[in-house]
């Protein structure tokens, strides 16, 4: 009679060949004699790749002084190289977008948002802040009338206010509500509601126009253009 399932399984080698083929014990001692031959090997370690975070060490002149940075990320932007290693924490982070205005700064004469400008692209740039604005330690005249017009409330967006009338006057000495307007579109404020900010415009210019400030003679500043290499040229 024939054996049962069960008996034929048990006669049966890996491989699915019966118990005494010629070639099972000859598979599983090829097996093991290639395994004591072929010991494991470890793969070699990956070959080093750039670093993905590479360090500079450069120098930023900030309000007249010439002031040193050491191994910094590459990829730090101005307001964070301004706050955490050269303690200016006059620019604010509001947004890290570009959006609010609060870190507005001066790079060679232009208002721009120092959160998107990477700080070693400065190196060789005049960078101006609110830190800068004052007048042998004490806040300027645009500073004063923020304050004194109310448009000071929680204080956040201010600087970059400041820094913004700044430029707007330094190009425009007698702007219009509509010029004020356009130039602040950039500032956002949730407490003020702009109208002390605006009122704080108007007074500066009535002010300097009175006084007859040499700042505000008739010839409109022209930013410089920051670039590579020497400045200026043959006229």
């Amino acid at each position: 009679a024939a054996g049962s399932p069960a008996d034929a399984a048990a006669d049966t080698v890996p491989g699915g060949r019966p118990a005494g083929h010629p070639d099972g014990d000859e598979d599983t001692e090829e097996t093991e004699e290639e395994a004591e031959a072929d010991p494991v090997v470890e793969p070699e370690p990956l070959p080093e790749t750039r670093s993905e975070h590479p360090l500079a060490s450069y120098m930023l002149r900030v309000n007249g002084t010439e002031r040193p940075v050491t191994d910094a990320w590459l990829g730090e932007s101005l307001l964070y190289v301004l706050r955490e290693r050269l303690g200016l924490a006059g620019a604010k982070d509001g947004c890290e977008q570009g959006e609010c205005g609060a870190c507005s700064v001066q790079v060679d004469g232009r208002l721009v948002a120092s959160c998107l400008v990477p700080a070693a692209t400065a190196a060789g740039s005049e960078v101006r802040t609110v830190e800068g604005l004052t007048v042998d330690g004490r806040p300027s005249d645009v500073q004063c009338a923020l304050a004194g017009s109310g448009a000071v409330q929680c204080g956040f967006c201010i600087p970059g206010m400041a820094m913004t009338v700044h430029d707007l006057l330094e190009g425009n000495h007698k702007p219009t509500d509509l010029d004020i307007r356009q130039a602040l579109s950039g500032n956002l404020c949730r407490c003020s509601g702009y109208r002390g900010v605006i009122d704080a415009v108007r007074e500066v210019v009535t002010a300097r126009d009175t006084d007859d400030d040499p700042a505000f003679s008739d010839e409109t500043r022209v930013p410089h253009q920051g670039g590579p290499g020497p400045q200026g040229g043959a006229a």
